[in-house]
């Protein structure tokens, strides 16, 4: 007789991005533009301080919560946003997944809520339900994926325990406006709730007017929790780093949390991580914002319908319109496997995300296989269109 098993990760599906990535890897030739992970190396410098480390022997445990001088430097890197940290409100995480899984084992109860704003990257909702919380999505799409006091409001309950924001958004791209973070920042304050945000993308924002919400809103600062990432700044996915900070006894919980999850990071990582820190953006973000107009432009041509993204590296145009040859609309899946079929391009359909009628199109690829994909998802939308 089978063992019982956690029944709440039965309840989760494996991941659909990689699950579109690998029915990709199937057809030879095709172009995948399915995994938001850059396409360029990570920077030398970086990898050199690594490799000098490691050859050091730097292979022994570092403190739990990571290195003084690494947390030091984040602190003083979240400082130059406006966002002042002591070090030890800092915890260096293996990258920003654990960062938010530390944070629920840290803030959640079993039956707790945590308002999601869809659509969203998978993650945030199965970690919830993996620490017995309960995931509720809040359907943006009505409003270009802003968000709204009254609607954010209706989705409150006496159970709801935290929101998750995420600006830069995987996978619209879009960024939260003025309005948006206040309507957050009022709704978190009148029901004491916590503001969990994710802001891995801060760094790749092309918006002059791009905010963060623990930056406009200090005044929450002991219910706001910030995780960040070198994974998409530095191309540093493999590496597997990230941080989370918060104030007072609620770092202390995340710390504690992390301690018996992972331990710690990796020591001879961490002084790379102080060279990344200290390594200019521009130069990749620059390349981004080329390709996302180029992604824009060919949206328009094709006549997909599209919120600009303001910053990652994705776009997330509507294809609910398309017919599939029954003549009813076509939905996302069935687009995005079909694309790979007859058209060799992959994409990520909407209901990874939580909405149905959506593709997510990743241009962290090279420039070359990023225009090969777009032509050859125009020939594709042509062809569905007859």
């Amino acid at each position: 007789m089978a063992l019982p098993l956690n029944s709440n990760l039965g309840a989760l599906a494996p991941s659909g991005i990689r699950r579109f990535a690998a029915m990709a890897r199937e057809v030879p030739g095709c172009v995948s533009l399915t995994l938001g992970e850059p396409g360029e190396d990570t920077p030398t410098g970086i990898r050199e301080a690594a490799r000098e480390d490691l050859a050091a022997g730097l292979t022994h445990y570092p403190p739990n919560a990571g290195t003084p001088e690494l947390r030091r430097a984040v602190a003083d890197f979240e400082g130059r946003w406006g966002l002042p940290l002591s070090p030890d409100e800092v915890v260096l995480t293996i990258g920003a997944s654990e960062a938010l899984a530390s944070t629920f084992a840290a803030i959640l109860d079993p039956g707790r809520e945590v308002i999601v704003p869809t659509p969203a990257f998978s993650l945030y909702a199965s970690q919830t339900m993996l620490m017995h919380g309960v995931p509720v999505s809040f359907d943006t799409t009505a409003t270009g994926f802003q968000l709204r006091e009254d609607a954010l409001e209706k989705v409150v309950t006496p159970a709801t325990r935290a929101m998750v924001l995420n600006s830069p958004n995987n996978p619209t791209g879009c960024v939260l406006d003025a309005a948006s973070l206040d309507a957050v920042a009022a709704v978190a304050a009148r029901h004491d709730l916590y503001v969990v945000c994710d802001d891995v993308y801060a760094e790749l924002s092309f918006d002059p007017a791009f905010e963060r919400f623990a930056v406009r809103h200090p005044e929450l600062a002991d219910r706001t929790v910030v995780v960040g990432s070198f994974s998409k700044p530095w191309a540093m996915t493999g590496w597997r780093m990230g941080w989370v900070a918060a104030h007072g006894e609620v770092a202390a919980a995340i710390a504690k949390a992390h301690q018996f999850l992972v331990s710690c990071s990796p020591a001879f990582v961490q002084r790379a991580g102080q060279v990344a820190l200290a390594t200019d953006v521009t130069p990749l973000r620059d390349a981004w914002h080329r390709r996302r107009d180029r992604v824009v432009a060919a949206c328009g041509a094709m006549g997909l319908p599209l919120v600009p993204p303001q910053g990652a590296f994705y776009a997330f145009p509507r294809v609910g319109d398309l017919l599939g040859p029954d003549g009813r609309p076509m939905g996302s899946e069935a687009f995005c496997e079909r694309a790979i079929r007859e058209a060799g391009v992959a994409l990520v359909p909407g209901t990874c995300f939580g909405s149905e009628g959506y593709v997510r199109i990743s241009y962290a690829c090279d420039d070359a296989t990023l225009d090969e994909g777009l032509t050859r998802l125009a020939a594709f939308v042509e062809k569905v269109r007859g």
